[in-house]
């Protein structure tokens, strides 16, 4: 397995994107990108560019989402940290190698075409970890 390439983006669990974006659009000044509704994983999401890492803010669309289930436990805050990696699959199949338990054993699609899939945070020190890679 190649090890990741970079910090892809740092996920932020929120109670409301407008609320919470006017921290990082007016307060910090970075650049807003386009929003985007994942109904498959319930959450809508905000990406604000901060040099080569984003910053995701997700909101809940629905009361049983995982990130609404998130919020209801700890409150608004960092969720997760995504790695980007060349070969989604092969970093799945090492990662399953080496005894790291797995959320999703295979690749799901993420917001704006990427392909994901998360490490139980009882396998990573206690932080939710993400892979993603390019689409389709």
């Amino acid at each position: 397995m190649q090890p990741p390439t970079r910090i892809d983006h740092l996920g932020i669990a929120v109670n409301s994107i407008a609320e919470a974006s006017c921290f990082y659009r007016d307060a910090l000044g970075l650049t807003c990108g386009e929003g985007q509704v994942v109904p498959e994983q319930k959450v809508r999401v905000q990406f604000f560019q901060l040099g080569e890492v984003r910053i995701e803010l997700l909101e809940p669309t629905a009361a049983d989402s995982p990130i609404a289930r998130f919020l209801a436990q700890r409150g608004p805050g960092l969720h997760h940290i995504a790695y980007h990696v060349d070969d989604l699959p092969a970093t799945l199949a090492a990662l399953k190698a080496a005894g790291v338990r797995l959320i999703d054993e295979k690749p799901r699609a993420g917001a704006h075409g990427m392909k994901i899939a998360f490490a139980h945070p009882k396998s990573t020190g206690g932080v939710l970890s993400e892979f993603c890679q390019e689409g389709p």
